[in-house]
């Protein structure tokens, strides 16, 4: 963690009582990490194979759940059925999925992935496994827990009221 991510030391009683009451400015720490990380990604052209990080999230989700409907697909990735509407017409046309009617529901589309799109979920996969690797590398699995659990949290944050 750098200096800048934590209020800044005081002296005597009052720094002490500081450094008790201080705590990592998470939101700033959380968005350096998620840039270092997309930098990570970016520097490895081969992982995602011309996919953008957010096609790779349905890859990985369709590979996990074949023949998925889009409102299904946009719940599991906490968007707007619209967004997994327009991000697949994108994937299909790169041929990375395939759009087809429900057979029971005209009103449904479902998703399922290409051979390319499995492909690309698969190599998209060795690249994430080093990158997870890495990432936990000098912390033990009760830590881990910990930094997952904080991560769920994190992601299930909703929109509160606003204070002044």
């Amino acid at each position: 963690m750098r200096p800048a991510d934590f209020p800044p030391d005081l002296p005597g009683k009052a720094g002490a009582a500081a450094a008790r009451a201080a705590r990592p400015r998470f939101a700033n720490l959380l968005n350096h990490a998620q840039r270092a990380i997309q930098r990570w990604i970016e520097g490895r052209p081969g992982a995602w194979d011309g996919a953008s990080a957010a096609q790779v999230g349905l890859l990985f989700l369709l590979k996990s759940r074949s023949d998925a409907p889009i409102g299904e697909i946009a719940a599991a990735l906490g968007v707007a059925p619209a967004a997994v509407t327009n991000l697949s017409k994108r994937m299909q046309a790169a041929g990375l999925v395939e759009r087809v009617a429900d057979a029971r529901d005209a009103r449904l589309t479902r998703l399922r992935l290409s051979m390319a799109g499995l492909a690309a979920a698969e190599q998209a996969g060795v690249y994430l496994v080093e990158l997870n690797s890495r990432l936990s590398a000098g912390f033990s699995p009760e830590e881990l827990q910990t930094v997952a659990r904080w991560l769920a949290q994190a992601a299930a944050l909703e929109p509160g009221p606003q204070r002044d």
